[in-house]
């Protein structure tokens, strides 16, 4: 394998970019989901007859067995490290950051309350809340931190809320089993980008908090593979990346081992008694079996996103195969921008309002497509950007923000 060989400056420079890089990639992964999930957006038509029946069998496939919460769950790794990275950053220089980094998160929240009226499923205001109580998990030890984690990703907060519903379960249980009937605005109200952010900020709301904290727990996944990140940030991982090329690839195996072996547990194991949908509709019994097998599937899937990761940064270090996956550094940078630009498109596209009569027609496959131009493109503008500027427009506003003084926004 060749690899590259540089100076203490020069690995510095490229343990950044491998961070932002791996960002790129996270959010490849990231798109292609919302595109096959049409952002979540129906805009009263269906796809027509498939064009391409094996290939959208074959792309089914893989969303459903690589991409979906994969690669998400790198993109939430990482905001955990760059958290770490800010804060510690900042004690070098003996700066107490917290409170900045309190305020920089009301700024953040703000972001993704605009990004959710475009898109309901935009994950910012929730990132927002869990880099406040980062602030406050900072203090505590590694081992600490991991016990937490640890707990999360095995459904503790899930098992907490079982047993609670079943030691106050009352007559009304019959009433509140029955899912929340979905408004008929679109029936009633012309189709608008007004009327859409209204559904997305009301009754889509409810619904996206629900997978977040409800049985499902999607959000305390999140909240673990941020304390993850830290605890990365805290070992140096980055900081080494590039000379312990051995230890990355001996890392990777052993991810890709682990999730292929419970993988193979969760094959397994009979799924006809358990009904996964339960676990988004208030009111039923979740059996032990149900919250032991999807505790299971949580961690394989986290473990899958880290043999992905580590994957992508053995790549990395190949230089022959490097210099192809860098061009992924400039849309990492501008992570903030393009994950908004994601959104901001999809409800273009997708929506009754906008262009959801052409696009809400086509198949898996040409959404898939459509996922991958759309990528290439944002690459592409991210990288001229960042020939004459600093940071990304977004980038630029957060920072000026957070630091309540416009900062220098165009390259000398």
């Amino acid at each position: 394998m060749q690899t590259i060989n540089l100076s203490n400056e020069a690995t510095k420079t490229r343990r950044i970019t491998v961070i932002d890089a791996l960002r790129g990639f996270a959010l490849l992964g990231v798109i292609l989901m919302h595109m096959l999930q049409r952002f979540g957006i129906f805009s009263g038509v269906r796809p027509d007859e498939s064009l391409f029946p094996m290939l959208d069998e074959a792309i089914q496939w893989l969303s459903q067995n690589v991409i979906m919460g994969r690669f998400i769950n790198i993109f939430a790794c990482l905001f955990g490290l760059s958290f770490f990275i800010q804060m510690d950053s900042a004690a070098k220089k003996g700066i107490d950051f917290r409170k900045r980094f309190l305020w920089r998160m009301a700024i953040l929240f703000v972001i993704g309350v605009i990004g959710n009226c475009f898109f309901t499923a935009d994950i910012l205001s929730i990132y927002a809340v869990f880099g406040i109580i980062m602030v406050f998990l900072f203090p505590l030890k590694n081992w600490i931190l991991i016990l937490i984690a640890s707990l999360l990703l095995l459904g503790a907060p899930r098992a907490l809320m079982t047993g609670y519903d079943r030691i106050v379960k009352t007559e009304q249980v019959s009433e509140t089993s029955q899912p929340a009937r979905r408004p008929a605005m679109s029936n009633t109200a012309k189709p608008s980008f007004i009327n859409s952010a209204k559904e997305n900020l009301t009754f889509k709301l409810q619904g996206k908090l629900n997978y977040q904290f409800g049985m499902y727990g999607r959000g305390y996944i999140t909240l673990a593979l941020f304390i993850l990140g830290l605890v990365i940030g805290r070992l140096r991982f980055f900081e080494d990346v590039q000379t312990k090329q051995k230890r990355n690839i001996i890392l990777f195996f052993g991810f890709a081992l682990s999730s292929a072996v419970i993988s193979l547990i969760l094959n397994l194991i009979p799924q006809e008694p358990l009904n996964f949908r339960m676990l988004m509709t208030p009111g039923f019994d979740i059996s032990f079996a149900l919250l032991a097998v999807t505790a299971l599937n949580d961690i394989q899937i986290v473990i899958f996103s880290g043999a992905l990761a580590l994957g992508f940064i053995v790549l990395y270090q190949i230089k022959s195969i490097g210099k192809y996956l860098d061009v992924l550094t400039p849309y990492g940078r501008m992570g903030l921008t393009n994950y908004e630009m994601q959104g901001i498109l999809g409800a273009f596209i997708f929506s009754a309002w906008g262009f959801g009569a052409i696009f809400g027609t086509w198949g898996t496959t040409e959404v898939f497509a459509l996922g991958l131009v759309v990528y290439a493109i944002q690459i592409i503008i991210s990288h001229y950007w960042l020939k004459k500027f600093r940071y990304g427009p977004l980038e630029w506003l957060w920072r000026s923000g957070t630091y309540l003084k416009w900062q220098p926004l165009r390259k000398a």
